[in-house]
C-alpha cells in the first residue's frame, strides 16, 4: 500500500548547545514527491536532515514511516548523503562501491552503478586520484547501489560540473517516477519539480 511508504513529522524540536534550531516543525511525503529544503546556511537544513537519518537525537516530537514510528530498522529503508565523501584512498573506485554494496547485499549492482554514475571508466582508479566531483559521483552510486525507497541528500551536486549535475537531476526523475521518496538540502535548481519546500528557520522560536 502507498500509505506504508509515507515519511512524516509532527512537532518536531532538535535543541544543540542549549539553542532550539526548530520547534514544532512538520512535513508529510508521499510516494513519487520531491521535497527542497530550502533556507540560507545555518537556518538548519543540515540538521533537520541529520535528524530525518536518525543521526541527531529529538528533543520533542517524532517521525513516522507510514503508520510505524521511524525507530529502530527505519536505517533500513533510507541512503543519507551527507557533505563528507567517504572514499578510501587506497581503494580502487569499484573496491570502494563494494565495500558499501556487500554491506547492503548488492554486490551485483556495482558495475551498473558505476556506469550510471559516469565512473565506469574510472573503476580501477585509486581513490586518492579522484577529484572533488568524481567523488561525489562514487558517494552517489553508493546511494543507488542500495536501492531504498527514501532518500536524503544534503547538497548533493556540490563540486560536479553542468554533466554532473544532469546526473543528479536524471537520478531523482528516475527515482521518483518509480515511487521513491527524496528531500533534498540544496542552494541549486536541480531541475526536478518539488512538492513541497519547507524551511527549517521557519520554525525557529
Amino acid at each position: 500500500m502507498e500509505s506504508a511508504r509515507v515519511f512524516s513529522g509532527s512537532d518536531i524540536c532538535c535543541r544543540r548547545g542549549g539553542r532550539a534550531l526548530f520547534d514544532g516543525l512538520g512535513f508529510t511525503i508521499r510516494p513519487g514527491e520531491l521535497m527542497l529544503l530550502a533556507g540560507p546556511n545555518g537556518s538548519g537544513k543540515s540538521s533537520l536532515m541529520r535528524a530525518m537519518a536518525g543521526l541527531l537525537p529529538l528533543e520533542a516530537g517524532g517521525m513516522r514511516w507510514g503508520e510505524a514510528a521511524a525507530g529502530d530498522g527505519f536505517s533500513s529503508v533510507l541512503s543519507y548523503l551527507g557533505h563528507a565523501d567517504a572514499c578510501k584512498p587506497t581503494l580502487t573506485v569499484a573496491e570502494n562501491l563494494a565495500f558499501h554494496a556487500d554491506l547492503v547485499g548488492r554486490a551485483d549492482a556495482v558495475p551498473a552503478a558505476l556506469e550510471r554514475i559516469g565512473l565506469g571508466k574510472l573503476s580501477s582508479r585509486p581513490g586518492r586520484q579522484l577529484s572533488s566531483g568524481q567523488r561525489r559521483r562514487l558517494s552517489l552510486a553508493r546511494v543507488i547501489v542500495a536501492a531504498r525507497p527514501l532518500w536524503l541528500l544534503d547538497e548533493p551536486t556540490v563540486g560536479l560540473d553542468q554533466d554532473g549535475r544532469a546526473v543528479v537531476a536524471e537520478l531523482l526523475r528516475a527515482h521518483l517516477a518509480a515511487g521513491g521518496l527524496a528531500i533534498v538540502a540544496t542552494h541549486q535548481d536541480l531541475g526536478v519539480p518539488a512538492a513541497h519546500s519547507l524551511n527549517p528557520a521557519d520554525f525557529r522560536s
